[in-house]
């Protein structure tokens, strides 16, 4: 008993010197090292106390619920941050849990109570100090605070699982990777980016683009805070924002640099390309949406692959980086503490869906102003974000000069719109087949599928299909092939879904692009006459076919779009116009009341109220006979989730997850390494498309949230649904 005490006292203080230090990246290194003192505290006595207390003490109370004695001890000195410690197994709920705990449970004179300080001194001397001291002179409005209990809560969570893991791998201390340093990674990049520019065949526009990095490197000299690159695409976003980034990072003294994207495909793609520059030691790729369980044991046997950041360069989607900053879990938000100090790149940020843009606003500035992050927005379309009310008075600054003279220098295609009157969808596939190589754009998997069917059936040569009904493994595959086909001058017919418009490296002579909202219609063009060497504009027809299919979410931007560009008499009002394109998004911010929707407005209302259970599954409603939660007005970058599916068969026979997925069924314990190897061969399926009896008899489970699909892989457009009730979209 003795050996247990001793190793729960030694927990407790390892844990509060990891959270200590976790949270001292953001002015909390008090705050975070008493929740880590006291977070275990009830189940510390059960042990000193050698059993449970005896029900003739205090009064027939037989022990204290861990967690409930240790937020109940510290709330006088740490206020709401105490919810910390309630929430550290099963995740954040709401102040009412904390406020409502007994008093006389955390009185002095307690067993329990005393048992606990006597057996930690240093807990002693954090209950000493003044009402609220442990808190940061800077948390006193709402939404700082919040924000703060967020980013300490997710130090807790690290040092406690980092200490656990320790301890049942047999290891002396928890295994914490020190910080990089910074400008080894910038001089490392430096030099790879020379040797690839040396090696490379020069192109017509590399004087700009190099005008553009330079232009970035100089921004990174400029104090912390926010910071946009409105930049044309092929202008080379890619390296221009991750040298800003280390640069700014190396003279700073930020910790790390995170980059995310909205598309995994981009994921793969730009991560790629950095472990080439800067070492694959040096990169974290973390986009699976594989999720543990809270508790149990899949929660243990998965607690050590949850990715905490930890990396100097972090690689991800959008999707993860906010839906881990609104939830409320410690799976979920273990990583979040890595966002202080830190340089976050957002690109193509024209894609943040409008109706949470206020609350992800809001957060990146008080992460901004008051945890030390620096944000760089990256897109060839810069919305209006400054005209928000949460962004208003913001400092946001430029690294690229002359924005509107380089958007002029880089035109290397012009418009053509074809709606009136409107082609069928098989009339626009049958023109793009009609050249030697064309590029088309839908915006459903129905309708790319569809056209490739008929190019199938018509026997076009140089087909090819690109959806996220594709694993990532087969995506590059086909995009390896149409680059050769590419640069060999051969026939190629590529049809695909958005994904190839954010980032994707291909160029076209012509690209058909199904009608959308304006950004779309611009980041498409970049596919056409990319590296400016036809010796006369690229074509891009923008085609709205009365056939076709568009996501619900297009609806706005697409009305909005129609009013302000295309032929307006004589004249034709291009996409890339950057005059016309703060018009479209002040139009479309104001009509789709972006800024004071409902669900923006419930999730501000209770972030202020530091209700995060709220916030990340929906406020309580009455249904019915019951109270319930309502998911429309919580959080959500995506309102229809996905699951990760693995392939493990296709055409060919057998994937390498085959293997991967049995180890996993066979040794949990192995999944960290798995799990980042399984990522090529998994396709993110709606999760409404497994409650579909037809769909989910062949989605067979495997560890957490992660499904094994066991139906057929198509070898030219991946897993096919149309079987069951799907409104397919991506």
């Amino acid at each position: 008993m003795h050996g247990q005490r001793q190793l729960l006292s030694d927990h407790a203080r390892s844990t509060a010197a990891l959270a200590g230090r976790f949270a001292g990246e953001f002015g909390a290194e008090a705050l975070g090292f008493a929740l880590g003192l006291f977070h275990d505290a009830g189940k510390a006595c059960e042990l000193w106390q050698e059993g449970l207390v005896r029900a003739e003490k205090d009064g027939g109370r037989v022990g204290v619920p861990h967690k409930e004695l240790g937020a109940n001890l510290l709330r006088r000195v740490a206020g709401s941050a105490a919810m910390a410690i309630l929430g550290h197994h099963g995740g954040l709920t709401k102040p009412p849990e904390l406020w409502d705990l007994d008093p006389a449970d955390a009185a002095r004179g307690r067993y329990e109570v005393e048992s606990f300080l006597g057996a930690l001194p240093e807990a002693e001397k954090v209950l000493l100090g003044e009402s609220m001291s442990l808190l940061p002179a800077g948390w006193r409005e709402s939404t700082v605070a919040e924000m703060g209990v967020r980013l300490v809560f997710s130090a807790l969570v690290d040092a406690d699982h980092l200490d656990t893991t320790a301890h049942a791998r047999g290891w002396a201390r928890p295994r914490v990777r020190d910080d990089e340093d910074m400008a080894v990674l910038r001089d490392r990049f430096e030099a790879a980016r020379r040797e690839r520019l040396a090696g490379r065949v020069g192109s017509p526009i590399d004087a700009i683009r190099e005008r553009v990095y330079q232009g970035a490197v100089r921004g990174a000299a400029e104090a912390p805070g926010a910071f946009r690159m409105p930049a044309p695409t092929g202008v080379g976003k890619t390296w221009a924002s991750a040298g800003f980034a280390l640069h700014h990072a190396a003279r700073y003294g930020k910790r790390r640099v995170i980059v995310a994207v909205p598309f995994i495909t981009v994921t793969e793609q730009n991560a790629a390309e950095y472990r080439a520059m800067l070492g694959a030691d040096a990169v974290l790729e973390h986009h699976s949406a594989v999720q543990p369980p809270e508790s149990g044991a899949a929660e243990r046997a998965l607690r050590p692959v949850v990715e905490n950041w930890d990396s100097p360069f972090v690689v991800t989607t959008t999707v993860q980086l906010f839906d881990s900053l609104f939830a409320r879990t410690p799976s979920r938000m273990r990583k979040l503490h890595r966002l202080a100090n830190a340089v976050i790149v957002l690109d193509e940020v024209q894609a943040l869906p409008l109706r949470v843009l206020t609350p992800i606003l809001d957060a990146l500035r008080i992460l901004s102003e008051h945890f030390g992050t620096t944000v760089l927005l990256a897109s060839a379309t810069q919305p209006s974000f400054p005209e928000f009310d949460v962004w208003r008075g913001l400092s946001v600054r430029d690294v690229v000069d002359e924005p509107r003279a380089l958007f002029a220098a880089l035109r290397r295609v012009r418009y053509e719109w074809w709606s009136d009157p409107k082609p069928r969808l098989a009339e626009v596939a049958q023109r793009a087949c009609s050249h030697q190589q064309a590029l088309m754009v839908v915006n459903t998997t129905a309708d790319a599928r569809s056209v490739f069917r008929a190019w199938a059936e018509a026997s076009v040569e140089g087909i090819f299909h690109l959806s996220t009904r594709m694993m990532p493994a087969h995506r590059r595959d086909v995009l390896a092939r149409v680059h050769k086909r590419l640069a060999e001058g051969r026939p190629v017919r590529l049809v695909s879904t958005q994904l190839i418009e954010a980032g994707v490296d291909v160029d076209f002579p012509v690209v058909f692009r199904a009608f959308a909202p304006a950004e779309a219609l611009q980041q498409a063009a970049g596919r056409a006459n990319r590296e400016g060497k036809l010796g006369a504009d690229g074509v891009v027809v923008v085609f709205d076919a009365r056939d076709m299919s568009s996501p619900a979410g297009y609806g706005i931007g697409s009305a909005v779009t129609g009013e302000i560009f295309g032929p307006r008499g004589d004249v034709v009002v291009r996409p890339d116009d950057v005059d016309a394109l703060d018009r479209y998004y002040r139009t479309l911010y104001r009509r789709a009341n972006a800024e004071y929707g409902t669900r923006a407005a419930a999730i501000q209302y209770n972030r202020k109220r530091l209700d995060f259970q709220a916030v990340a599954d929906g406020p309580e409603r009455a249904m019915g006979k019951f109270n319930g939660r309502d998911p429309s007005l919580a959080f959500r970058m995506l309102d229809d989730d996905t699951v990760p599916v693995a392939v493990t068969y296709h055409h060919n026979g057998a994937t390498p997850a085959e293997a991967m997925v049995a180890r996993l069924r066979d040794a949990a314990e192995q999944a960290g390494m798995v799990l980042r190897q399984l990522q090529p061969y998994l396709v993110a399926l709606p999760n409404r498309l497994l409650r579909d009896p037809a769909i989910g008899a062949l989605c067979k489970p495997v560890l957490g949230d992660l499904y094994e699909w066991t139906g057929p892989y198509d070898e030219h457009y991946g897993i096919d649904t149309t079987g069951g009730n799907e409104r397919e979209v991506w």
